[in-house]
């Protein structure tokens, strides 16, 4: 896929419009959270999946799309691995912490196919 076609085109992603959707509920959701390191680093680690898709999809080659790509993956393992560990600190209820276990997985899983089926040499 020549690079010129990608750009911007992260807006269509569907990765990307689930990606910004979590996060803005994780913003949501926690603003009224007082443990605030525990705060931030959720809704930092959010906030970086879909930044870090568009990073990637504005980068000149495809080998740095791909990397962009493969670290956006990397932060929805830290997504969630934070849930689980707010659902254990009781800062975040059973409910709201299996909801965004199950879309930070598929978000992961969507980022793994769209590395291989699109950008794959």
């Amino acid at each position: 896929m020549e690079k010129a076609l990608l750009i911007m085109k992260f807006l269509n992603l569907q990765v990307w419009q689930r990606s910004v959707e979590l996060s803005a509920e994780i913003y949501r959701e926690t603003a009224a959270l007082t443990d605030f390191g525990f705060r931030d680093q959720i809704t930092r680690s959010a906030l970086s999946i879909p930044s870090i898709i568009a990073e990637g999809y504005e980068r000149e080659s495809l080998r740095e799309t791909r990397r962009f790509l493969d670290i956006a993956k990397g932060s929805t393992g830290e997504l969630f691995t934070q849930v689980i560990v707010g659902n254990k600190a009781g800062l975040l209820d059973d409910a709201t912490a299996q909801r965004w276990q199950k879309e930070s997985e598929e978000l992961g899983k969507m980022l793994g196919g769209l590395r291989k089926r699109f950008l794959e040499p």
